[in-house]
C-alpha cells in the first residue's frame, strides 16, 4: 500500500492532514523551505509536531531543499544542530552540499531527493541511490511509462515518491528564475511570487502608455506560462501499480479545509482500491470533493501527455474558489452544555444532536451546510438551530473565532468540518447523502 503524503503549512494543518488519513506529513521550519510564505514551523514546534504525529502512528518529513548561499551555511548549521533531537523521520533535500552537511550532523538521518533534482531517468536514479538517498522524489515531467522504467532499474528498497495532486510549474521541476529576474525572489530559496501567473501585454518602446494585450483565447486572454493544476483521483489504479511508494499532495499554501478535503478524498479511492482491485470502481462523489477546495483547472499533469505537446496551461487566469468553510468541530464542554441544558436546550432530540464548533467563517440559520469527517464525503443538512455558550439562540454566527453549537442529524467529531452544500461540484448530486452514509 502506498504511503498518502500531505502537505502541513502550519499546525492545524498537520493535523487536519493526520486526522483525515495521510500515513505522512512533509513540512518546514522558519528557514530552508520551498514555501517561506507558508506559516511553517518554529524549532519549538517541530519537537510537538513530530511528537503530535508519531503518537499516532504517522511519519513527519522536513524539506530542506532550497539553495543556500555561502552567508547561509551558518545558519543551516544551527537549524540542523536544532532539530537533532526532535525526531524528524526524513529530510527532503536538492542541494549537494546541503545533503553533505546533513550528513555530517546528522548521519544517521533518511535522506530523500527533492524534485528540484528533476530526477528523469533511471541513470540519475541510480546516482543518487548511490550517494544514499533512501527515496527519490520524481520530477513532474515524467509519464507512468517512464516511472514504471525508474522502479524497473532500482534496488527494492530504494523507494520513489510522485506528486498526484496541486500546483504545477510551467518551469522544469520548479526551478525557475523568472521571480528572481523581474522581483529578486528567488523560487530556488522559498519566495517565487508566480509571475507566470500574471497576465502580460506588449508594450511598444516610442508608445509607452500604449498597452498592447496578448490575446490566446478571444474574451478571456493568454495564459501562456499559468499551469493547470494535477489531479489524479480518476487514475488511482494505475498509481497503485505503478511502483510509486508515495503519493505526495502539493499544498503546503493552501487551507486545512484543502488540507482535510484533498487527504481524505484520496485515503478514501486508495482504501477502496486495495480492499478489492478487481471490483475497484471511481466514485464520482470523490471528483466533487476535489471540485469544492481552491484550484485551478484540473488536469493529469504529464503522466499522460508529453510536455511538449500538451503543456498543460490553463484557459482561464485565476482560482476556482473553495466553498466556504463555515466552521470546524472542537472538544465537548460540560459547562457550556449545562448552561445549554439550564436555558431549557435539549442536548439530544428527535432532530439530532448538538456539537460544539469554532467559527472559520459566517453560518446563518437556515443554510443549507454539508459535514465532512474523516472517511465520509460531505452529508447535506438544514441548520436549524445555532446557539451561544450561554444558551442564547443565535441567527448567525459573524465573529472570528467564535464557539457555538449547532444541531447536526448525524453523529460528529472533533476535527469534522461545516462547510456551504452548494457549489462547483457540489451542485452535481441529485439529493443529499442519506443520514449516517459515508459513501465509502
Amino acid at each position: 500500500m502506498p504511503e498518502l503524503l500531505s502537505p502541513a503549512g502550519n499546525f492545524e494543518k498537520m493535523k487536519a492532514a493526520i486526522q483525515y488519513g495521510a500515513d505522512a506529513v512533509y513540512l518546514a521550519g522558519q528557514m530552508f523551505g520551498m514555501r517561506s510564505a507558508a506559516d511553517n514551523f518554529t524549532v519549538e514546534e517541530l519537537y510537538e509536531a513530530a511528537r503530535y504525529v508519531h503518537a499516532r502512528g504517522k511519519k513527519i518529513y522536513l524539506t530542506v531543499n532550497t539553495m543556500p548561499r555561502v552567508q547561509e551555511y551558518p545558519l543551516l548549521r544551527k537549524f540542523l544542530q536544532d532539530v537533532k533531537d526532535a525526531g524528524i523521520d526524513a529530510m527532503i533535500a536538492a542541494d549537494l552540499g546541503v545533503i553533505a552537511t546533513i550528513r555530517e550532523i546528522l548521519p544517521e538521518m533518511e535522506i530523500h531527493i527533492s524534485t528540484q533534482t528533476s530526477i528523469v531517468s533511471p541513470a540519475s536514479a541510480k546516482a543518487w541511490a548511490a550517494m544514499g538517498a533512501k527515496r527519490l522524489v520524481l520530477a513532474r515531467e515524467l509519464t507512468l511509462e517512464e516511472i514504471r522504467a525508474i522502479r524497473a532499474a532500482l534496488p527494492e528498497e530504494i523507494e520513489l515518491e510522485a506528486f498526484i495532486h496541486g500546483s504545477m510549474c510551467v518551469s522544469y521541476s520548479g526551478r525557475c528564475l523568472l521571480a528572481n529576474a523581474m522581483n529578486g525572489r528567488d523560487g530556488n530559496r522559498g519566495t517565487c511570487s508566480q509571475p507566470c501567473r500574471w497576465n502580460y501585454s506588449i508594450v511598444e518602446e516610442k508608445r509607452p502608455d500604449m498597452h498592447f494585450d496578448l490575446v490566446e483565447q478571444e474574451h478571456v486572454g493568454t495564459f501562456i506560462m499559468s499551469s493547470k493544476d494535477m489531479c489524479m483521483i480518476e487514475h488511482i489504479p494505475e498509481l497503485m501499480e505503478s511502483g510509486i511508494a508515495s503519493f505526495k499532495i502539493e499544498g503546503r499554501m493552501k487551507s486545512a479545509y484543502y488540507t482535510a478535503v484533498v487527504t481524505n478524498a484520496y485515503r478514501l479511492a486508495m482504501d477502496a482500491y486495495e480492499k478489492d482491485p478487481a471490483s475497484y470502481q471511481f466514485d464520482p462523489a470523490w471528483r466533487e470533493e476535489l471540485e469544492s477546495v481552491s484550484h485551478r483547472e484540473y488536469g493529469t499533469g504529464f503522466y499522460f501527455d508529453d510536455p511538449m505537446e500538451n503543456p498543460q496551461l490553463v484557459s482561464e487566469c485565476g482560482y476556482i474558489r473553495e466553498k466556504a468553510y463555515f466552521s470546524t468541530a472542537v472538544e465537548y464542554d460540560e459547562n457550556e452544555a449545562r448552561v445549554l441544558q439550564n436555558a431549557g436546550i435539549k442536548m439530544e432530540n428527535e432532530e439530532g444532536r448538538l456539537y460544539r464548533f469554532i467559527q472559520r467563517n459566517k453560518l446563518c440559520a437556515g443554510e443549507r451546510a454539508e459535514l465532512i469527517s474523516p472517511g465520509c464525503i460531505g452529508r447535506g443538512f438544514d441548520v436549524c438551530e445555532l446557539y451561544a455558550p450561554d444558551g442564547s439562540v443565535l441567527e448567525s454566527t459573524p465573529h472570528p473565532s467564535m464557539i457555538y453549537w449547532c444541531r447536526l442529524p448525524f453523529e460528529a467529531h472533533t476535527g469534522d468540518i461545516l462547510r456551504a452544500s452548494s457549489g462547483k461540484g457540489l451542485e452535481k448530486r441529485a439529493k443529499d447523502r442519506l443520514k449516517g452514509d459515508c459513501a465509502i
